[in-house]
């Protein structure tokens, strides 16, 4: 798939799930289980031992699945990582290099920004998406629907603590995806070897962001109806 395909693919999943584990076999186990519960979409952080092996492998085995790179701090990184055939690239923080060398590959990138100003500031650089991060710790959907209200037409990624209590209130709040980690890949359920519990943690997600869409489309529906009645 090319950059525009897979921002297609991400916006209609939603769910961008983190596999910040601590071996290569936990993460090839991650991405199989989410997969099988309905989310064809893993990042692989650079913190995982074997990152690029493990993405190299997904890129030659698993057609289906959308592999990216997570915490990719520095352009050489992010080369390695497009090398080894990430589909996409994630950072925690904005990094212009990263982001340059992602732009020059033709691979989408999704940059980390927390404030109004960092998230402008990687919006003009010309990225499909922006990670709010660490979203929860700062307000969490309260800081999402803040940041939404003046800039509509950025879509922003919720990420740092999203949970299923919160995961709808995010989506009502604006945000266009999720990024979820331990709380959907289950550090237990990886230790134990329970895909069953992370396949269904995927799909009660995956129910949650479905439900909360369908509320956010009928709210805007309605709130143009007012407008439309106004005029």
């Amino acid at each position: 798939m090319d950059r525009e395909q897979v921002r297609s693919k991400l916006i209609e999943i939603g769910i961008i799930p983190a596999a910040r584990v601590s071996s290569a076999d936990d993460a090839r186990f991650a991405a199989d289980a989410v997969a099988h519960g309905g989310i064809p979409v893993i990042e692989i952080t650079m913190t995982v031992p074997g990152a690029l092996e493990v993405i190299a492998d997904f890129a030659r085995t698993s057609a289906g699945m959308i592999v990216g790179a997570g915490t990719v701090l520095d352009p050489d990184t992010a080369q390695r990582c497009i090398d080894a055939g990430a589909q996409f690239i994630t950072s925690p923080a904005f990094r212009p290099a990263v982001i340059a060398q992602s732009q020059k590959n033709k691979v989408l990138v999704i940059p980390g920004a927390l404030t109004p100003t960092e998230v402008v500031a990687a919006w003009d650089a010309g990225v499909d998406f922006v990670k709010v991060f660490p979203c929860c710790q700062v307000g969490g959907a309260s800081y999402i629907r803040a940041l939404a209200r003046p800039f509509p037409n950025i879509p922003l990624i919720a990420a740092g603590g999203v949970n299923q209590k919160t995961a709808d209130e995010f989506i009502l709040a604006g945000a266009a995806a999720l990024g979820i980690g331990s709380e959907l890949i289950s550090k237990t359920a990886i230790q134990l070897r329970q895909p069953k519990r992370i396949q269904e943690l995927a799909r009660r997600y995956v129910a949650m962001l479905k439900s909360a869409r369908a509320e956010f489309n009928a709210r805007l529906e309605r709130e143009r109806e007012v407008i439309d009645f106004k005029i």
